[in-house]
């Protein structure tokens, strides 16, 4: 657990071999619920690389002064990363004329 959202991470280490590596990391919100969006890549014993990227979204509450996980949605897919951006942008509202 983490005391400041700055140390919150998705990155695991076993045995000095990253098992997940985390490449960037997007609060979406903070407080005492705060929203991370993490990019990271896991590690692939088998072909001794990195596999593709992949996204979770994970929430954290703030409890005893440390930030606890609470839920987590983890985006499966590029194909499916693009498919919620798409939904999300038809939704919003255009930033510069407010419409749809």
């Amino acid at each position: 657990m983490s005391a400041s959202i700055d140390d919150i991470t998705v990155q695991y280490e076993e045995n000095g071999q990253i098992l997940v590596n985390e490449l960037d990391k997007v609060v979406l919100s903070k407080g005492a619920w705060t929203t991370i969006l993490f990019r990271y890549q896991e590690w692939r014993a088998a072909s001794d690389d990195y596999g593709p990227d992949k996204y979770v979204i994970r929430r954290y509450k703030k409890s005893g002064g440390e930030y606890r996980p609470q839920s987590k949605f983890t985006i499966s897919s590029a194909e499916q990363a693009r498919k919620i951006i798409e939904a999300l942008r038809s939704w919003l509202p255009d930033e510069e004329t407010g419409k749809k």
